[in-house]
């Protein structure tokens, strides 16, 4: 357990293996908690254990969302200090972003297609989320490249001036709307939940005493009957002259 105090994360203990550890207070290292969910942010360490294969795709298209939403802040930076340097550097981030996400996606999806295994697992929403990803790309290099200036069209956003807008790029920008709004609503939020599938399973360790908050809750839901029913045989009570 990464948050293990005291050193014992180190060699993967716990302060169970103390005398009357329950006498004791608890030693959490919430640097270590920190660490350790900062390597799954940034370079996606446990695909990168256990799945080698698929790490290069997901961690270049995660790596691209990163650097694009660093473009976007330079973005918005050069409308309200337009400087060349400034300028130069938003464009090679943007580029960066672009070909990384865009590649990345790619490869997913070609992934998801191709290989045996990963295609039973994968539903027709996965490879929606995929392509309208893979969409909102594809338009937004279209659209920088062919159409229109990203920094003319970010000073046209940012001012409401709508009409300043080509129509292929304002394509591009409902398509990014819908995805915002979409991604609360699908697996793409994985996000967000990433932080509670930590703390709340797998470095869930603190010890079952009576008069903690999860058996508070236990207790106070086992008092709510259950607004729907389970058909499971096992589940079901036999009727009379049943066995």
């Amino acid at each position: 357990m990464p948050k293990e105090g005291g050193g014992r994360a180190e060699y993967g203990g716990s302060y169970m293996e103390e005398v009357e550890w329950y006498k004791k207070p608890r030693q959490i290292s919430h640097v270590g908690e920190l660490i350790d969910m900062m390597k799954e942010m940034l370079f996606i360490k446990k695909l990168f254990e256990h799945h080698r294969s698929l790490w290069w795709a997901s961690y270049m298209f995660h790596m691209g969302i990163y650097v694009l939403i660093v473009f976007t802040l330079l973005l918005i930076a050069t409308v309200i200090w337009r400087q060349d340097l400034l300028v130069m550097g938003t464009t090679l981030v943007g580029m960066a972003g672009f070909s990384l996400a865009t590649a990345g996606c790619a490869l997913l999806l070609v992934r998801r297609a191709l290989d045996p295994t990963l295609r039973k697992y994968t539903t027709p929403q996965e490879y929606f989320n995929i392509l309208l990803l893979l969409a909102v790309l594809l338009t937004g290099i279209v659209s920088w490249t062919m159409v229109s200036n990203p920094f003319y069209v970010a000073a046209a956003v940012l001012t409401a001036n709508g009409s300043a807008i080509p129509v292929f790029v304002t394509v591009h920008l409902v398509l990014l709307g819908i995805m915002f709004i979409y991604i609360p609503i699908s697996k793409m939020s994985h996000y967000v939940g990433k932080y509670f599938s930590f703390h709340k399973v797998l470095w869930d360790n603190d010890p079952n005493f009576m008069d903690n908050e999860v058996n508070k809750k236990m207790k106070k839901d086992a008092q709510t009957p259950p607004e729907h029913s389970w058909s499971a045989p096992h589940i079901n009570l036999p009727k009379n002259g049943e066995e």
